[in-house]
């Protein structure tokens, strides 16, 4: 379907990546990995040709359509939503001569055993349902179907794109992608604008998408969720992983101990040999062992190890002591001319509890989050802070606050105090600030390192209550997993925005949810809340059911749908036999295939396992010839693993799609 082939990027005279090559099949999930700086951003630009390479090429197969949804800056102007998303699914007739042209190859193809052949019904499968999808009757439901699961109330269709703010624009660009569905879905941080409802919802959607999916994401949950295939990329290079997330860590974990032994031994053997020539080397008797050893040294394939991320620990500065009852709102109300948000609410928060605020956007989460630390007026009610409560407030609109004069080292150096000043430096890494980073100016920060840059500073300062609206944002894994660290342990009272419900998981204790205009509270993490709201909703979905089957209409009218849909299968019978009959006969080359890929790859799985054991071996490398040859069969049996996985992927779902069509 698609294809990277030695693809190298180079920005100046650093090298972003060098000679990477993958492939990508129908129906691939795959997780594209590595920390903020690898990448990832660069090579989805490059896939989706906005960005060209220095070195390689993108081969994209017939027929292969690409969509891309960039983290942010996009843009709509001048149509209201429904229209700008329709505008987006193209011309119907130009799909139907599309199909027409593929079913023609099909019937004029000489060899139907071939895989070009194969890859032309994969493609009219797929062709043939984007046309149902984008049926003339189906585009409406469609339409309102995806907006409103990304978050768009019905009233919200005939607005003007004009009046809607950054992150409600993302999702109208990410509706109109799900709606016009390309071959390969190119997602860049995709849940950042959605809050955990929508989320929960395109997960769902992307978990039945007919298409590849590429996908980055800092949310471990909706990585393990969506994709069954990891791409790292780490120091340049790629490795490719057949799992999600999870998975992809456990291996990398367990190849990297592997590594670090050869390495280990290999490093021990070398420094014995060149110990051997430096001693030997004046020795006439000895010129033959040593020019000996040399020439063999220099046959020996280095192993490399890449250097490692420093594990980053810290803890915020003692939480001060405040009083039982940390704030408290009565009756309070607030709106914004016509528009009432918060409606009679009232709310508690005692000391050391530690919250998820969560509802849908839109509802009020920040606004709530401004009353409670006291900058946002409200029309009636009262607000009482608690009693020696000490509060910082995080939000993006933080960054705004830093001075653009001191550089990033001197503003955390500002409002630090005791012995947290000499872990700055390790504070800053944390927070992806390394090296010279430390000593840029804040007036050259990019919006996301603005953003970390505040929340680091805000952590530094004495509290004893702290707000935190979307912090993990712009923070990779490692990153996210030291902020979580660092507030599971927090003494304070803590309050968190967020849709990373992982991260939430890891901190908070109960959940209030911002809906209706007031307030509901769980007791439990998220996943306990989101198993509760899918509880909720499978009520209301009965409740429906029932009141349906007590209408007698209602009844009737469902029995003729069920009726005219058993008389069209009755007619289609004797086709659809015959069309899956001769979709059969290709199944069984691919199956033979498929089982002799299998036998091998366990045979080279096996081979490349014992070889492992034998290098990580304390005396392996004293034997040079063996040693040499051995890491010459390990590096050919990886290379020949690679190209097998690639063809059992391929041909596994080639398999896969003949079979769902002859089940169908």
């Amino acid at each position: 379907m698609l294809s990277v082939a030695d693809v190298t990027v180079q920005f100046g005279s650093k090298k972003l990546f060098e000679n990477l090559s993958f492939i990508v099949n129908p129906r691939d999930r795959i997780g594209l990995v590595g920390s903020n700086g690898a990448g990832k951003s660069t090579l989805l630009k490059v896939i989706n040709g906005q960005i060209e390479s220095d070195k390689g090429e993108i081969a994209v197969s017939k027929h292969t359509t690409i969509g891309y949804l960039p983290q942010d800056g996009i843009t709509f102007l001048g149509k209201t939503i429904y229209e700008e998303v329709y505008s987006g699914v193209g011309d119907i007739s130009a799909l139907k001569d599309e199909i027409d042209q593929v079913q023609l190859e099909l019937e004029t193809h000489p060899d139907h055993t071939s895989d070009e052949y194969m890859d032309l019904v994969e493609t009219y499968g797929e062709l043939q349902h984007k046309f149902e999808v984008l049926d003339g009757f189906k585009i409406k439901s469609n339409i309102e179907k995806i907006l409103e699961g990304l978050g768009f109330h019905t009233k919200d269709f005939d607005r003007l794109t004009d009046e809607f703010s950054g992150g409600w624009q993302m999702r109208i660009a990410l509706a109109k992608l799900l709606l016009k569905q390309p071959s390969v879905l190119l997602l860049d941080e995709p849940t950042n604008h959605l809050d955990i409802e929508s989320l929960i919802w395109v997960e769902d959607f992307l978990k039945s998408y007919e298409g590849a999916i590429i996908l980055v994401s800092h949310d471990r949950k909706f990585l393990d969720t969506i994709t069954n295939k990891t791409i790292e990329i780490y120091a340049g290079k790629v490795t490719i992983y057949k799992g999600n997330y999870s998975y992809y860590v456990q291996e990398r974990d367990i190849r990297k101990e592997l590594l670090f032994k050869s390495y280990d031994n290999q490093q021990k053997y070398l420094k014995q040999q060149e110990r051997f020539i430096t001693r030997f080397r004046s020795k006439a008797s000895k010129a033959t062992s040593v020019q000996s050893r040399i020439k063999m040294l220099e046959k020996v394939e280095r192993i490399e190890i890449e250097d490692e991320e420093t594990a980053i620990h810290f803890n915020f500065p003692p939480a001060t002591h405040s009083g039982r009852k940390v704030f408290e709102l009565k009756n309070v109300t607030k709106s914004y001319g016509d528009n009432l948000v918060l409606k009679d609410l009232n709310l508690e928060l005692e000391r050391g509890e530690k919250i998820g605020l969560v509802g849908v956007n839109g509802a009020g989460k920040s606004t709530l989050a401004r009353i409670i630390r006291g900058t946002e007026e409200f029309q009636s009610g009262t607000r009482k802070l608690g009693f020696q409560v000490e509060l910082e407030y995080y939000s993006q609109h933080q960054a705004d606050t830093l001075d653009p004069s001191t550089d990033v080292l001197g503003t955390l150096d500002a409002v630090a105090t005791g012995d947290v000043r000499k872990q700055l430096r390790t504070i800053l890494g944390s927070f992806l600030f390394r090296g010279d980073d430390v000593f840029k100016q804040v007036s050259v920060l990019s919006g996301g390192e603005k953003s970390r840059l505040a929340l680091a500073r805000m952590l530094l300062k004495s509290s004893n209550f702290l707000i935190l609206d979307e912090p993990t944002n712009h923070l990779d894994m490692n990153s996210k997993q030291v902020l979580m660290t660092a507030l599971h342990n927090y003494g304070g009272t803590i309050l968190i925005i967020s849709h990373d419900r992982e991260f939430l998981d890891g901190i908070v204790t109960k959940i209030i949810e911002v809906k209706n205009k007031n307030v509901k509270t769980y007791l439990g993490n998220c996943s306990y809340y989101i198993e509760k709201l899918e509880e909720e909703k499978a009520g209301i979905s009965m409740a429906k059911q029932s009141k349906n089957g007590a209408s007698g209409n209602g009844t009737a009218k469902n029995e003729q749908v069920v009726i005219t849909k058993q008389k069209k299968t009755k007619e289609q019978k004797r086709l659809e036999a015959e069309q899956r009959n001769k979709i059969y006969k290709h199944a069984k080359p691919l199956k033979d295939s498929i089982h002799k890929l299998e036998k091998e790859i366990k045979v080279l799985e096996e081979k490349t396992g014992a070889i492992e054991k034998e290098m990580a071996h304390p005396d392996f490398f004293k034997d040079h010839h063996n040693s040499a040859q051995k890491t010459t069969e390990y590096k050919t049996a990886k290379e020949r693993l690679n190209d097998l996985y690639h063809k059992w992927s391929e041909e596994s779902k080639k398999l896969a799609k003949i079979e769902e069509e002859i089940a169908g």
